[in-house]
């Protein structure tokens, strides 16, 4: 099972963030939720993104371009395996950085992958 930090969790039932998570924990995976809102998805708590995790396998982004840059120190000190920039999430700037940090990135759907069994 693959370690997932959402960025951009939410607890509003509408948003796709939300729906990721329960999606993710409902097939065993473990997450950690990072955003600005107060509140727990799927049992987790939203945390700031303060602790810096070790553990993790794919960070899955539901923030936009504008919003990004505030994390770039986040996600590289994270050191994923990989990032996914979910849509309307892709940020040639930011894939930029990772390239240069060795962390693989795609631009794809939770959702989807998860629907598939290609996560």
């Amino acid at each position: 099972m693959k370690k997932t930090l959402i960025i951009g969790a939410s607890p509003e039932p509408t948003r796709y963030a939300y729906k990721a998570a329960h999606m993710l924990t409902e097939r065993g995976h473990k997450i950690v939720n990072i955003g600005i809102k107060k509140g727990a998805v799927a049992g987790v708590e939203i945390e700031k993104p303060k602790n810096s995790y070790k553990d993790i396998d794919t960070i899955t982004l539901y923030i936009g371009p504008s919003l990004q840059p505030q994390y770039y120190n986040y996600i590289v000190a994270t050191k994923p395996k990989r990032v996914i920039f979910n849509p309307g999430t892709e940020n040639s700037q930011l894939q930029s950085l990772l390239d240069e940090h060795d962390i693989e990135y795609t631009e794809a759907c939770t959702l989807v992958l998860l629907s598939t069994s290609q996560y």
